[in-house]
Parts: structure tokens; C-alpha cells; sequence
């Protein structure tokens, strides 16, 4: 029997990982306890998502646990064992803002939940392939030292700046300023290297920013394009003018990246990746493209003072992961995300009517 064992499987990155992988392995384990619930109440829960992957997938075995849970997590991976060829680990807590009034408990979940899924990895079915979700926060606010151009609508780097078409993985990760999330990721993101280089084992580490897409439950404090897309109330703006820049990867393109590393693995290695110049925009962008794409108007105040901590400006440059794997590219344009999620608030809007 091959299984895969995918944890935050109700989250943005889990459902199209347990959707991708349904039909190449024969048993798909789900690990999520609905934490988005509790960070960002029921607006942010995906108790919906985790109920249509059992209506819908028949292979899918949910647990409702926590993957800070050393007892329950390791029961769930010994009842597998050496079946167990693939690990993806998206359980997070995703937001800059919740982890500064809750460092405690972001750090045991962001890190040390990490490690334990690495762990029972290791104790369990240490020849597996283990995906590790970090983030582009690992870099901290270093990338803001840069001289930016500034534009009508945009902050950016002159043509022949070394990091015109996104940020590699040479810039620092230290010496800077990352919010407690931020270094959470960080932390994850070092031990993960070790586990590969330590112990051995098959890892990878992927570095994305602003992931996006149809079934996302975005909410103020995490998930910027769903968020807008959806939003009803005046849209607030942290910082920067509005004109601090993301490039949007779906959820979709990033699961594909982790299956191209699952079939052939680089142990300890760490990608970039993002939407890249074409998936990019400003927030003033974003906001003009959902008028432009939906018809709706978005409200919206620019607030003076950014998130701590935050980019002004991020692209990840995915130059080195289509150095490894040529298959690979963004399927999925911006345009594209933007009608999805339109269309997807739509039908929920339906549901709830009916």
C-alpha cells in the first residue's frame, strides 16, 4: 500500500494536495484539527474544506489532530508505518499579526510541530519523501534595504537590479527583523535542512509567498487576494501606500512543484518559489484588477503604518527549481486566480442563501 500523509489538509495548500494526490496514492491521511477556527474565528475555518474531501475522496482518511500532539500523531503514523512514501506538512499558523500577540503558541506550532512531523517521520518512515512548507518570511525584512523605484501604482527594481525577476536563495536570513512568525518558519525551516543532512533523509524546503486561490479562507490578517476579492467592509491597507508588491503562485502550481520533488528528491534543498513577475501586483493593482475582472468596487483606506515586519517588496525568483526540474511553471495566471475566487465566493454565497 503507498499513502501519503498530508497535514493541514483542510487549509488553502491541503485541499489541492489531497485532490492532486488522490489518484496516485491509494490511501490519503489527513491531518487537521480546524486551527483556523480558532486563529481567525469561523470566517478563517475550513471545517467545509475537511468535510467535502470525505464526501468527495474516497481514499481520504481524516484525523482531527494536532500536529503539536506527540501521542496522537505518532498512533497516526504507526498505523501506517513504511506505507507512508510521502509527507507534506502545510500546518501552519499563517499570520504575521497573530503570532506577535501569541509568540508562545505560534513558535510550538510553526516550529516545534515541525519537527515533531519530521520526527514521526523519521521514527516511522524514514525513507519517505517529507515536504516542508516554509515561507519567504524567513528572510525577514532584510529584503526592504533595498532602493526601490517608486511608481503611480508600484514599488520596483530597475531592470538591471540582480533581483529584477525575484529574490534567489543567496539573500541573508539573519540579521534582521522576521516577526515571530517569521522566525517560527525560520527555525522549521533550518531543522528541516537538518533532517535531510543529519539523519539522511529525503527533505525539501519550499520558500513561497503569497499563496492563493478558489478555496482560500482569507481573512484580514492572512490571505491579502482572497481577502480583497471577498471583502464587503472598507478594506484596510497597511503601509507602504498600497503599493508594496506580491506575486501570487496557486495552490494548484505549488502542489505540482512538491510532486516534481516527491519523484525526484534533492534532500536539504530549499526553493523560491512564487507566481513570479507575471502573477505580481501592488495592493492598489489587486484592487483595480478585481473592479476590472468582477465589477466590484473595493473600499478601501490606506493606514499609515505597515504590519511589522512586512515586505515591501516580494517576487521569488524560481530560477533554481526549473534548474532542477524543466517540467515545471506557473499554469495559473493571476487573471485566472481572481475569477476563481470570485466564483467561488459566489457559489458559497448561494449555499447559504439556499
Amino acid at each position: 500500500m503507498k499513502v501519503v500523509v498530508i497535514t493541514g489538509s483542510g487549509g488553502l495548500v491541503g485541499v489541492e494536495a489531497v485532490k492532486f494526490f488522490s489518484d496516485k496514492f491509494d490511501v490519503v491521511v489527513g491531518i487537521d484539527n480546524d486551527s483556523r477556527g480558532y486563529f481567525f474565528g469561523k470566517g478563517g475555518s475550513v471545517a467545509k474544506n475537511i468535510e467535502k474531501h470525505l464526501q468527495e475522496v474516497d481514499n481520504y482518511v481524516h484525523y482531527p489532530v494536532d500536529i503539536r500532539d506527540k501521542d496522537r500523531t505518532d498512533k497516526v503514523f504507526g498505523e501506517y508505518g513504511t506505507d507512508i512514501k510521502l509527507v507534506i506538512n502545510t500546518a501552519a499558523q499563517p499570520s504575521h499579526d497573530w503570532s506577535g500577540r501569541y509568540p508562545l503558541e505560534d513558535f510550538e506550532i510553526n516550529a516545534l510541530g515541525a519537527v515533531n512531523m519530521l520526527e514521526k517521520t523519521r521514527q516511522h518512515c524514514p525513507d519517505a519523501v517529507f515536504i516542508q512548507c516554509s515561507s519567504s518570511k524567513v528572510y525577514g525584512d532584510v529584503v526592504n534595504k533595498n532602493e526601490f523605484i517608486e511608481t503611480e501604482t508600484r514599488y520596483d527594481f530597475p531592470t538591471d537590479h540582480t533581483y529584477y525577476e525575484g529574490f534567489r536563495e543567496d539573500l541573508p536570513v539573519d540579521q534582521s527583523l522576521h516577526s515571530p512568525y517569521g522566525s517560527g518558519k525560520l527555525a522549521s525551516d533550518s531543522m528541516s535542512q537538518e533532517y535531510a543532512r543529519y539523519y539522511g533523509m529525503k527533505v525539501g524546503i519550499f520558500r513561497p509567498n503569497c499563496i492563493t486561490g478558489g478555496p482560500h479562507s482569507g481573512v484580514e490578517l492572512h490571505g491579502f487576494l482572497s481577502y480583497l476579492v471577498k471583502c464587503t467592509t472598507t478594506y484596510n491597507v497597511f503601509g507602504y501606500k498600497g503599493k508594496q508588491i506580491r506575486d501570487n503562485i496557486h495552490a494548484y502550481d505549488l502542489v505540482r512543484a512538491f510532486n516534481e520533488f516527491y519523484l525526484d528528491p534533492k534532500p536539504g534543498e530549499v526553493y523560491n518559489l512564487g507566481g513570479g513577475r507575471a502573477n505580481t501586483c501592488s495592493i492598489l493593482e489587486a484592487i483595480d484588477l478585481v473592479k476590472d475582472i468582477t465589477g466590484k468596487t473595493v473600499d478601501y483606506v490606506i493606514l499609515d503604518d505597515p504590519r511589522v515586519g512586512d515586505h515591501i517588496w516580494w517576487i521569488g525568483n524560481n530560477s533554481k527549481f526549473i534548474a532542477d526540474y524543466p517540467n515545471w511553471s506557473i499554469t495559473v495566471s493571476l487573471e485566472e486566480i481572481i475569477k476563481e475566487i470570485h466564483e467561488n465566493a459566489i457559489q458559497a454565497r448561494q449555499k447559504v442563501i439556499a
